[in-house]
C-alpha cells in the first residue's frame, strides 16, 4: 500500500503546530497502524530528520496510550479497538490519512501526537479508597454480591483511561470515564462506605479541571474500545444525586 500521511507536528504546548504531508510507500495491509508509524519514523531517521512523537506501550489494546486522533475518529476507522489493535487494511490504496493528537483543553499537547492525560490520573487520585479489613483474606462467600451487579462492576473496570470519549466529545466531557470509575465500586458494598465523597470529590475534580459537560449524543460510547456504556453516565448521576440529598 501507498499512503500520504498528513500529520501534526507541534514542539511543544506552548508553540504553534501544523500538518505536515509524508509519503509511505509499500506498506503491508496486515500491519498494524503503529507499526506503519513505526517505518514512517525509520525513514524519517535515515534522512536525518526528526522522528514523529506518538505514545505507545502494551501494543495490545490495554494501556490506552496510543491515543489517536485518525481521519476524524478516535482511534480511527473500526469498532471497539484501540490504535495499536488497527490495521492497514481498514485504509485504501493512495488513501490520505490525517492523523492528529486528542483535542481537550485538560489534555494539552507534550510534543507531536502525545496529549498530557495526567488530568484522568487527578481525578482517580480524587476518587481515594475503598475501606477494608486488615488480617487474613475473607472467605468468598462473606459478603453476597449477584451476578448481575458483579458483571456490571467488572464491565466497568474495562475502562482503561485512553480518552477516547473526551476526545469524541464536542464538549471534552470526561463523564463516560469518571462513570465508569464510580459504577466500578458503586455496585459493589465494598464501596458503598466512602460512596458519597467519592462521587462529589471525582466531579468536583473533573470540572476543575475543565472537561465539559456531558452532550448526551452518545459518542462516547460509540468510541469507547472497551465498550463502557452510557447507563453508566445515568448510575453516576444517580450516585451523585443520592450524595447531595442522603
Amino acid at each position: 500500500m501507498d499512503l500520504k500521511l498528513k500529520i501534526w507536528r507541534q514542539k511543544n504546548q506552548n508553540t504553534k503546530g501544523k500538518f505536515v504531508t509524508y509519503p509511505v510507500s509499500n506498506i503491508s495491509k496486515d500491519s498494524s497502524f503503529l507499526e506503519m508509524m513505526d517505518v514512517l519514523n525509520e525513514s524519517l531517521i535515515a534522512k536525518d530528520e526528526e522522528p514523529i512523537a506518538f505514545d505507545h506501550d502494551c501494543r495490545e489494546g490495554i494501556c490506552g496510550c496510543c491515543s489517536l486522533y485518525i481521519n476524524g475518529r478516535p482511534h480511527g476507522p473500526d469498532e471497539k479497538i484501540t490504535v495499536c489493535q488497527l490495521h492497514m487494511r481498514k485504509f485504501k490504496d493512495g488513501e490520505t490519512v490525517v492523523i492528529e493528537p486528542w483535542r481537550a483543553r485538560p489534555f494539552p499537547v507534550i510534543k507531536d501526537l502525545i496529549v498530557d492525560r495526567t488530568a484522568f490520573d487527578k481525578i482517580i487520585t480524587e476518587g481515594g479508597y475503598i475501606s477494608v479489613n486488615t488480617g487474613n483474606a475473607a472467605d468468598a462467600s462473606v459478603i453476597p454480591i449477584s451476578k448481575e451487579d458483579a458483571d456490571l462492576s467488572f464491565d466497568a473496570a474495562a475502562c482503561i483511561g485512553c480518552g477516547a470519549c473526551v476526545a469524541a466529545c464536542k464538549n471534552a466531557s470526561a463523564m463516560l470515564f469518571v462513570s465508569a470509575k464510580i459504577s466500578q465500586f458503586a455496585l459493589l458494598p465494598q464501596g458503598r462506605i466512602e460512596a458519597k465523597q467519592r462521587v462529589d470529590s471525582m466531579i468536583s475534580k473533573m470540572d476543575e479541571l475543565g472537561f465539559g459537560s456531558c452532550t448526551n449524543t452518545g459518542a462516547c460510547e460509540a468510541e469507547c474500545p472497551k465498550g463502557i456504556t452510557l447507563t453508566n453516565i445515568a448510575r453516576l448521576n444517580r450516585e451523585f444525586i443520592k450524595a447531595k440529598v442522603g
